[in-house]
């Protein structure tokens, strides 16, 4: 999304803000409440996988629309907070007459004290600088918490999907259609891990050296003397796949490893080679020295799609 555009959309919003519009709903005072469309929150949920088992928390709830959709549409849990006192009492009445009230309920909470960490699912329809003062907050959650905001992006946090919806007669932001964006809190890898790989019978030492901006990690493999790079890398939460081309024991073999990454540990496995001489090993590295993960943006091209969406 260009500068253009996003000015605009700010400047939108903050006309809406200053004098009620279609669209607009009036809360508490002088307070105005812009919904995010019902097939906008449709979407949200369908866009991160919403199901029984997840804990959803919308920042900046509104009438509930988002969490209420959840529990009815998904069999989800969860709780939304805002500082509107009538649209909160308006949401919790919209969730008792779903017949939700067990599982969605809302708090007079200022979004920013809020406790995020019960959270699989985080959603937000906030304005950029929002969205830019809660990213650290969102970035030290479990990895694999799914983050989805609508309209305003997370600025140099690259969306792992993003779609753009026609919405007929929405005036807020750009007319007529909403835009979409998810992310996945990445686990931290970088640094150097060390591992064995056993190879016949003799155990091998690798040594692995990640960089990270955000969910793009890129690095090099150590074999004894021998260096290889990953030229392909994809992590999603906690789990990750990599290729490299290694010499091991005077031979070039192809490897693709992939894992999840537990703390300072990785549990995987590794594939050797191709076609039937292909061979698959437990794989598991440890972490010796952290680095410092970029939140810079200066992210690599992604280019490694294996792993399913």
């Amino acid at each position: 999304m260009n500068l253009t555009a996003r000015l605009k959309r700010m400047l939108a919003v903050s006309l809406l803000l200053a004098a009620p519009g279609v669209g607009a709903q009036e809360g508490e005072g002088d307070v105005i409440y812009v919904p995010t469309p019902q097939e906008v929150v449709d979407e949200m949920l369908n866009m991160a996988k919403v199901g029984p088992s997840d804990y959803i928390i919308d920042l900046g709830s509104g009438d509930g629309r988002i969490v209420i959709t959840a529990a009815t549409k998904h069999g989800a849990r969860g709780f939304g907070v805002d500082l509107d006192r009538v649209l909160l009492k308006r949401a919790n009445e919209n969730a008792r007459l779903a017949g939700v009230a067990d599982r969605a309920h809302f708090l007079e909470q200022d979004l920013f004290q809020t406790d995020l960490t019960p959270a699989t699912v985080i959603t937000a329809y906030l304005l950029p600088e929002l969205n830019l003062k809660l990213r650290p907050k969102i970035l030290g959650l479990k990895p694999g918490t799914r983050v989805v905001t609508h309209d305003y992006d997370m600025a140099e946090w690259f969306p792992d999907a993003q779609k753009i919806m026609p919405v007929p007669g929405k005036e807020v932001g750009d007319e007529d259609k909403s835009y979409i964006f998810l992310y996945t809190v990445p686990a931290k890898m970088a640094g150097r891990w060390l591992s064995q790989i056993e190879h016949g019978r003799k155990v091998v030492p690798y040594d692995f050296f990640f960089d990270q901006d955000f969910q793009f990690v890129e690095g090099m493999v150590r074999v004894g003397k021998r260096e290889g790079k990953i030229p392909e890398f994809r992590l999603v939460g906690d789990q990750f796949e990599f290729n490299s081309q290694l010499i091991v024991e005077g031979r070039m073999l192809a490897h693709r490893f992939s894992g999840k990454v537990k703390n300072d540990t990785i549990e995987g496995t590794v594939t050797f080679g191709q076609g039937k001489a292909q061979r698959t090993r437990p794989w598991v590295a440890r972490l010796i020295e952290a680095r410092e993960v970029s939140y810079g943006g200066s992210h690599p091209a992604r280019r490694f799609q294996r792993m399913t969406q």
